[in-house]
């Protein structure tokens, strides 16, 4: 507990899954949170979730692909509580219809999924960055995923878009370690969030979502195990913690053991 007392933390794309998560550890841990997303509804189910367990937290609605916005909920996070020493760039996803480049209707992937996971961490950190470096220096950290490691995935335009975040990733570390700012990436694999089992199913028996930490799941598709967003969650906390000190630039993989084989 504690782990990030007096920390003021934005999390994009925290009305479920993963961001969700998130955006209660960092709570639980002691940080005031905003909490943004396009879904009013679910973000605001995040707010009352962090409240109802006695931490701080608001909700602004945010696209993460209009630039006016995401300054609007940088600022929003200062105005409540006088700086931003977290960004989570979690907002992202992908599209049904990716597929390889050479067969994939282009006009129904790559806009979207250029806007929504590159152009949104962008903007992000074109805006965070400064008002954490105002603040005293602080943690970026991007959601990107184990398709950026390996070669063998079936979304082409998903794979660029989390590559080209872990290149950005390096880059914002290398730039903005003077002003005291770290920015990190984690490349996840499979998580059972609500959108995943929604849109794909549950790979494994009948659609059902098993618990994860139950050995006689483990090893159906993945080398170890899949995970539910609270292990990605984990991992979010440790990197924006102070105890993270000396890890900048870096890549996690959390995805099971898949990148490694």
């Amino acid at each position: 507990m504690n782990r990030l007392q007096d920390k003021i933390a934005l999390v994009t794309g925290a009305a479920a899954g993963i961001g969700r998560a998130s955006a209660v550890a960092f709570a639980r841990e002691g940080a005031r949170v905003l909490v943004t997303d396009v879904d009013e509804a679910g973000g605001q189910t995040s707010v009352d979730a962090i409240r109802a367990a006695g931490g701080e937290a608001h909700f602004m609605r945010t696209d993460v692909t209009d630039e006016s916005s995401v300054a609007a909920a940088v600022d929003q996070a200062v105005r409540l509580w006088g700086g931003l020493s977290v960004l989570f760039n979690c907002a992202g996803g992908s599209v049904v219809a990716d597929a390889s480049v050479t067969t994939m209707d282009l006009d129904a992937v790559w806009d979207r999924t250029v806007s929504f996971n590159l152009l949104g961490t962008v903007l992000a950190c074109r805006h965070g960055i400064p008002a954490m470096a105002r603040s005293g220096g602080g943690s970026v950290v991007n959601m990107s995923s184990g398709a950026a490691l390996r070669g063998p995935t079936s979304g082409h335009v998903y794979a660029m878009t989390k590559a080209g975040i872990l290149g950005l990733t390096r880059a914002l570390a290398g730039t903005h370690a003077a002003e005291g700012v770290r920015v990190n990436a984690i490349c996840a694999g499979l998580v059972l969030t609500e959108r995943i089992v929604r849109t794909f199913g549950y790979p494994g028996d009948g659609g059902s979502v098993p618990d994860v930490r139950d050995s006689a799941t483990r090893g159906k598709g993945y080398p170890f195990w899949m995970g539910q967003p609270e292990d990605v969650a984990h991992i979010a906390v440790f990197l924006a913690a102070d105890e993270s000190r000396m890890i900048t630039g870096a890549s996690i993989a959390a995805d099971g053991g898949r990148s490694s084989y």
